[in-house]
Order: structure tokens, then C-alpha cells, then sequence
């Protein structure tokens, strides 16, 4: 498989750098291009329905001594210009979604193909280098581009380092820079997390409601201090608080949530989710690099589908998804097979099957492909046992690993069943294995309660 751009530019390798880190390397896609010559957008990240543009531009900030003057030709280079791009790239992906390519001669098109539908969300996301030093010596603080949506549309960003809404008309863009780009990213670093955010973001500064942030970390800590009814991080108001009022968050949010004692037991607790992160992109790998042990007959689409399953987890889920993980592979001897299926907490109703396989001494008679066969199998009887057991289930997505925690070689199979396929033969056929089999007739139930923030 062709694997494109890394980023042509020190500001977009790092960009490239932290989306693969953030949604991983599968969906995201530097310097993509729509016909020869002509680059569509510097990055592209393409997760089933969620569509993320990215303008990445450095723009030295002018020193003639007229800040006026300054911040206006800065602002047309490093804002406007790129503005126009990501609108451009819009509208060329909702038009031509099947001429999209990774390189510049454009002969390798996108290995997972787009397709518009009335749930596709476009995301615009314009990254501006080379004010933030001039703003923090001329402002002070962290040099963050400040936040004020009653500036609306380009001719009136005339005040220094304040952005507004670009275009009230068209898409909304969300304008970070080199400090906020670092904070956002790696604070919602996860698709789900991220697009979230950019929704609620929009849906907040188009409110009505009059917002002046200090920058944009102050918007995200009040963001991540509150939930709404629904228990979703949320930009939670006060109840008293009109729809055309005004609201201001003020420098030093951040830093007094990034010390509160209930942030930093989140950031420990999450340190073991990043190892849900290491398995995506262990699937991924071998998806992109075409050495999967075992691939079903959609290829490299199916792949993709499955590990995006893994992938649309939000932080929260991935820390319950890794413990459950890692306790199993921890109180499991390497001579014992464990089963667990983890029940959804919410409505998508995705089940997880986690499967430890022992790996007995291979003999001339058991190869090693003899016992991934009989563990993919397993697998899969395990997924349809559990489609049998729980109805209400969507999808079965089944992890297969040795077991033993001392393990040195451990390999991984991964997959994803659609019970929108189920039957009556699929039913009977489960029926009969659990039966002979004994799989979850009466398994022991267990919780894992996972609060974002310990106590």
C-alpha cells in the first residue's frame, strides 16, 4: 500500500507528527492533493463519517513598529489565505470525494474511500504560526491568540491577536496556534474526543451568546471542569445566564485546572489507556503494511472497518477497555484460556470479547499456524456466543491474544461482526457450540467503574 506524505514542512511533519499520535496513523493524511501539482489541504484525517481539514501555515509576524499594520498582513497571510483554502477543500471533498490522492502526481488514490451522506461532519481546523512570541511579549501571558465571536467576518479582525468567527455563512473554523495546537491535541486525543469538542466549540460560539476567552486553553479547562445533563463534557452555563449574554473566561483556568488534585489523578489513571492506543496502531500496521496473519475476504476495507471500531473509542472508554485487558493478562496463567465480554455503557451497543488463547509447545503435528487457525476460530464462536447471549448487540468486536503476562512474542487477532447479519442458521449453529462448548452458559459478572476523575 502507498503510503503518502509525512509532511513537507518543519510545522507539518509536527502536525503530522501529533495527529498520528491523536487519531493514529491509518486516517491521517499529509499534503493529499486533487489533481497534479495542486494540493487539496496539508492534512486530511478521513474516520467514517468525521472529516477533518487541517491549513497548517508559518507566517513570520512583521516588525515595522506599526502594530496595526502588522497584525493586518500577518492576518491576511497566516489566517485569511489559509481560511479560503480549507473552505476550498471543503467543497472539493464534497463534490469530488473520489479524487482525492496521496501523492503529487496523483496515482494513489485514498486507501479507504470517502463517502458523503447527510451524517458526514466536516471539521475545519486552521493552524497559524509565528504571532504567538509577539503576542506574549506585547500581552504577556502564554501568548495565545485570544478569543471574541462578535468579531465576525475578515474585514473586521482588525484588533491584534483577536479572532473571531471568520465567515458567519459558511463552515465554522476553528483557528489554534503553536501553543493551543499542542494543548488541543493532546488533550483530546482521540477522534471521538476531538470532533466532540469541535462540535460543541461551534455549537457554543454560534450561540448567540457573547464569548471572550483569553485563549483557547481557558475554553477547553471549562470544558473539561463541567458535564451537562446528559454527563458529556460540555461548555456548561450558568442557569441564569441568557442566550444574549455575555461570558468571559479569563487567563488562568488552564493553569488552575492542570494542577487541581482531581486533573492530575485523571492524567495517572489514563497512562494505561495508551495501551488500547498501541494495539490500534499494532492492527493498523499490519493492515497498512498488508502482513496480517489472516485477512477476511473485504481485504484491507474490512480491516479498516474493524479497527476503527477500536479507534471511535473516546480516553475514558480506552482506560476501561485497558484495564479489562491488562487485568485478564495479568491473573491468567499461560496455560489457561480466559474469556471476557465487557457489556456497552452506552447506546451504540458494541460488545467487546477479549480472548486469551493459550499457546501449548508446538509439536510436528501442531504448527504455529494450526494454533492461530484454532484461535480465530475460537474467536469467532465466542463473538457469535455472545451475539446469541446479549440481542441487543450491534456489533461483536473480539480480541484474541496468548495468554501468560510474561509472554515475549504475543501476537493479536482482531474481529468485527456485524449483527445486522444474524439468522437462524447463525443462531442455531451458536446455540449448538455453546452447548457443546460451555461458552458463558453462566459466567461470572463483575464491574469496572471508571470515573474520568478518581477521587
Amino acid at each position: 500500500m502507498f503510503k503518502g506524505s509525512g509532511g513537507l514542512t518543519d510545522s507539518e511533519k509536527y502536525l503530522k507528527w501529533l495527529c498520528d499520535k491523536s487519531f493514529l496513523s491509518l486516517w491521517s493524511h499529509a499534503n493529499v492533493f486533487r489533481q497534479s501539482g495542486s494540493e487539496l489541504c496539508d492534512l486530511l484525517v478521513i474516520f467514517g463519517d468525521e472529516i477533518i481539514i487541517f491549513s497548517d501555515k508559518y507566517c513570520q509576524f512583521p516588525d515595522s513598529g506599526n502594530l496595526d499594520q502588522d497584525w493586518n498582513r500577518w492576518f491576511r497571510r497566516a489566517v485569511a489565505s489559509s481560511a479560503k483554502q480549507l473552505w476550498g477543500a471543503e467543497n472539493w471533498i464534497r463534490n469530488h470525494p473520489e479524487r482525492i490522492y496521496l501523492d503529487n502526481k496523483c496515482q494513489h488514490k485514498l486507501s479507504v474511500p470517502i463517502e458523503i451522506t447527510e451524517n458526514t461532519n466536516f471539521h475545519l481546523v486552521l493552524v497559524s504560526h509565528g504571532a504567538s512570541n509577539k503576542c506574549a511579549q506585547l500581552s504577556g501571558g502564554s501568548g495565545s491568540l485570544i478569543f471574541f465571536n462578535e468579531i465576525k467576518g475578515f474585514d473586521n479582525h482588525s484588533f491584534p491577536f483577536h479572532i473571531g468567527d471568520l465567515d458567519v455563512n459558511k463552515t465554522f473554523i476553528h483557528v489554534l496556534d503553536d501553543n493551543t495546537l499542542n494543548i488541543l491535541l493532546n488533550n483530546r486525543d482521540t477522534v471521538a474526543d476531538f470532533s466532540i469538542y469541535l462540535k460543541k466549540r461551534k455549537k457554543f460560539l454560534r450561540s448567540g451568546i457573547t464569548v471572550f476567552s483569553a485563549g483557547e486553553e481557558e475554553l477547553l479547562a471549562h470544558y473539561l471542569k463541567f458535564l451537562n445533563i446528559e454527563g458529556e463534557h460540555d461548555f456548561v452555563l450558568p442557569n441564569n445566564l441568557e442566550s444574549d449574554s455575555a461570558i468571559a473566561f479569563d487567563e488562568g483556568l488552564w493553569i488552575n485546572f492542570q494542577g487541581s488534585s482531581q486533573r492530575l489523578a485523571q492524567l495517572q489513571a489514563d497512562r494505561k489507556s495508551y495501551i488500547w492506543d498501541d494495539l490500534i496502531e499494532e492492527f493498523s500496521r499490519h493492515a497498512i503494511a498488508g502482513t496480517q496473519h489472516y485477512v477476511s475476504e473485504g481485504g484491507f476495507l474490512d480491516s479498516e472497518k474493524a479497527i476503527r471500531f477500536l479507534a471511535q473509542t473516546t480516553r475514558l472508554e480506552r482506560r476501561l477497555l485497558s484495564n479489562n485487558l491488562l487485568d485478564i493478562i495479568e491473573t491468567t496463567p499461560s496455560n489457561m484460556r480466559r474469556l471476557r465480554v465487557i457489556i456497552p455503557t452506552n447506546p451504540d451497543n458494541i460488545y467487546y470479547v477479549l480472548l486469551l488463547f493459550p499457546c501449548y509447545e508446538l509439536k510436528d503435528k501442531y504448527s504455529y499456524e494450526d494454533y492461530r487457525e484454532s484461535r480465530r476460530y475460537f474467536l469467532q464462536t465466542c463473538c457469535m456466543i455472545t451475539r446469541l447471549k446479549y440481542p441487543d448487540a450491534n456489533y461483536v468486536i473480539g480480541i484474541a491474544m496468548e495468554s501468560g503476562y510474561h509472554f515475549t512474542k504475543r501476537s493479536e487477532d482482531l474481529i468485527c461482526f456485524d449483527c445486522n447479519n444474524w439468522n437462524e442458521g447463525l443462531e442455531r449453529s451458536a446455540r449448538e457450540d455453546q452447548e457443546q462448548l460451555g461458552i458463558l452458559v453462566s459466567p461470572s459478572r463483575f464491574e469496572f467503574n471508571e470515573k474520568e476523575y478518581p477521587d
